[in-house]
């Protein structure tokens, strides 16, 4: 079995009613997907970004190759990158992408899914938390508190909410808001998407604590690893971070340091299953808990289960729970085509747990007449005139 063709597809779908962040608004949903086919027919599918990138440099490394040799191609790819610094941000996208293709092109060939072929599961299901509770005009005490409650009649057990796009006293407010309206027995995030600097975050910190927050979410620039550990040392809540690091070696002074309390690697940007595998591992032997960042569409989401369901309790407990030892997946319900209508079944939950697929490979199928209606670009492919 070789790599005989690689494609992407840049797909995009417009929300209906645009939403913010402390760094901008989104008015579109975008994400890349591979695919990856063999000779005898079998397709995996990835998810990343840098189309150009992964067509140019990286697929050519793989056209030909044997699948199954997945840390061997993964290595080659990286190298590939490494000498020029350039395994970082999109470049490490690019790899995450083709990577998730091939364990989904391995779980295939041998009828199994990843989960099995990391080792097998730890638990059957994932626990997850609604992200949401974005900025919105006109949004603020009923759009805003409206979809919390509905949250909470879902079944979720957790929800995350944005800070940073608005004054201190403005967001302070909004969370003190949605913490009244969910209750005490709810649990309740916020993330700043690097919004701060370390001494607002303190500020605003400081303001929150009152709330039983679990986790405050990028206070700080992600490559600050001082003000990282400026903000830990002076807050209560736990300090979250890690969605917008590449590769372990990134990771590495994050964890080693403990500029973390938790670590949210991203499954489509650090470096896929096999990257992020040993991301986790690191973080585990750290005391440091991982809670996947998830932002895609259903491959990664897949993945991201798949992978999850591995992990070891941190650490171990003969009760492990969600937000204490249990990993605790992000659960994104912004609206998305892309991720509600790329398979025929969407992923849900159910009392704020995701099943973890057990189909071959990732477990999904990818329809990809809806790939088509969704791409806005015009496609790109590498196919093998022979093997070596």
């Amino acid at each position: 079995m070789k790599i005989a063709a690689i494609e992407t597809f840049d797909l995009a779908c417009p929300v209906e009613r645009s939403f913010g962040w402390s760094q901008g608004w989104i008015d579109q949903r975008v994400t890349t997907l591979v695919k990856v086919t063999t000779d005898d027919g079998l397709v995996g599918w990835g998810e990343g970004a840098a189309a150009g990138l992964i067509n140019d440099l990286l697929a050519p490394l793989l056209i030909g190759q044997d699948p199954m040799d997945r840390t061997g191609l993964w290595e080659r790819m990286f190298h590939a990158l490494y000498n020029g610094n350039n395994a970082v941000g999109l470049a490490g996208s690019a790899l995450s992408a083709l990577d998730i293709a091939l364990w989904d092109l391995a779980g295939k060939a041998t009828g199994l899914p990843v989960c099995a072929l990391l080792g097998g599961k730890v638990r059957d299901k994932v626990a997850v938390y609604a992200t949401g509770l974005y900025y919105t005009a006109g949004e603020f005490p009923d759009r805003l508190l409206d979809e919390a409650r509905g949250y909470v009649t879902a079944g979720f057990k957790g929800m995350k909410t944005k800070v940073g796009g608005l004054s201190i006293a403005e967001d302070v407010a909004r969370v003190k808001a949605l913490r009244q309206v969910i209750g005490p027995d709810i649990h309740l995030m916020v993330d700043a998407n690097e919004a701060y600097n370390a001494t607002t975050a303190i500020r605003i910190g400081r303001k929150l604590a009152e709330l039983d927050l679990v986790w405050f979410e990028e206070p700080v620039n992600a490559q600050d690893l001082d003000a990282y550990l400026a903000v830990k040392a002076a807050l209560p809540m736990a300090i979250a971070g890690g969605e917008n690091l590449r590769t372990r070696y990134e990771f590495k002074p994050y964890l080693t340091r403990r500029a973390y309390d938790i670590v949210q690697p991203d499954i489509m940007h650090c470096g896929g299953i096999t990257e992020m595998q040993r991301i986790c591992a690191m973080a585990n032997a750290c005391g440091i808990q991982v809670n996947p960042h998830v932002w895609g569409s259903p491959v990664m989401i897949a993945a991201t289960l798949h992978l999850a369901a591995t992990l070891p309790p941190c650490p171990p407990a003969h009760n492990a729970q969600p937000y204490m030892q249990e990993p605790v997946m992000e659960f994104d319900r912004t609206p998305s085509a892309i991720r509600q209508e790329l398979c025929a079944v969407p992923f849900d939950q159910e009392d704020s747990f995701v099943r973890v697929p057990t189909g071959p490979g990732l477990g999904i199928e990818v329809d990809e007449e809806v790939v088509e209606r969704l791409r806005h670009d015009r496609g790109a492919s590498l196919q093998a005139r022979q093997h070596p």
